[in-house]
């Protein structure tokens, strides 16, 4: 089997990981799915594309002629934490694993739609089903879980923030590491988070409506998991006249809905946004950075 990886996989793994890393694992892509494929028995239809930033996405059937969805991801992004994830909401609000204890490099996935996920809903229509979909992952983490908490997280990316800031960002990076230090210090909650939760992550199904895929798990309170949700289509918020009252709407309308604290939620929106700004800016991505951080500075 011949491939081009998606470009959106090759420049989000060079941004995040390096590119020395992020070609080795390329280079080596064509040759695990083979592996993994001709243990499994599968028969590939198709890739996904775009597809994700963190893994390859192949839509296969199984043995016995049904369908699935085979993920690999470089050890790097630690996929036996998403597997550890998947496996223990086993289906509840999320795709489910199909392989059970199996170990491999890649997972075996229910089939989804990938073509249909919450941003081809209308805005509200979007958004209340996310919510509806997110709540259903909060669960308490399973005993002994390895999963790292959003302190842990949150710390290694205040660092890079810090050695991000300049002149043009100062105020808003500061604004969010004080910000960051107030939430965690007053942390309770200890549930399992997807970590990555926004509406790209929720695709149509047939067992359920939508499910949750592609988790980045942490444990922690459930204001950090809803940050992302709160910027999804920012680029139309920013687009629009009325966009900083209706981001601080949102804030208030997804805290309510989901019995949390306003103030917690827009904190953590707040140091996710800024960021992801910042990432931006540091990779050359100087329009999504700037989008970013301009949405930040209205919370």
């Amino acid at each position: 089997m011949a491939f081009e990886p998606p470009q959106r996989l090759v420049r989000a793994l060079g941004e995040v990981y390096g590119d020395a890393a992020a070609r080795d694992w390329l280079d080596r892509l064509p040759d695990a799915v083979r592996d993994e494929l001709s243990r499994r028995g599968l028969d590939i239809e198709r890739l996904v594309a775009p597809g994700g930033r963190s893994s390859l996405v192949v839509l296969v059937r199984q043995p016995d002629g049904e369908p699935a969805a085979l993920k690999v991801a470089p050890p790097f992004t630690a996929p036996e934490r998403e597997r550890a994830a998947l496996a223990h909401w086993n289906g509840w609000g999320a795709v489910r694993l199909l392989d059970g204890g199996d170990a491999g490099p890649g997972l075996l996935l229910e089939r989804l739609h990938p073509e249909m996920s919450l941003r081809s809903l209308p805005e509200a229509k979007a958004l209340l089903e996310a919510a509806g979909t997110v709540r259903r992952l909060w669960v308490e983490p399973p005993s002994g879980h390895g999963f790292e908490s959003v302190a842990e997280r949150t710390a290694r990316q205040a660092e890079a923030m810090r050695a991000a800031k300049d002149a043009a960002t100062a105020e808003l990076v500061t604004a969010a590491l004080d910000a960051r230090e107030e939430l965690v210090s007053g942390a309770a909650e200890e549930v399992l988070l997807h970590g990555a939760f926004r509406q790209g992550k929720v695709l149509a199904g047939d067992r359920a409506p939508w499910l949750a895929v592609g988790p980045d798990p942490v444990v922690g309170e459930r204001a950090y998991d809803l940050a992302r949700l709160v910027r999804d289509r920012v680029e139309d918020l920013v687009a629009a006249a009325s966009g900083a009252a209706v981001a601080r709407r949102r804030v208030n309308k997804l805290a309510d809905s989901l019995d949390m604290d306003r103030e917690r939620l827009r904190g953590w929106t707040l140091f996710r946004a800024v960021e992801s700004g910042t990432r931006a800016l540091a990779a050359g991505r100087r329009q999504d950075g700037e989008l970013l951080l301009e949405f930040a500075g209205w919370l």
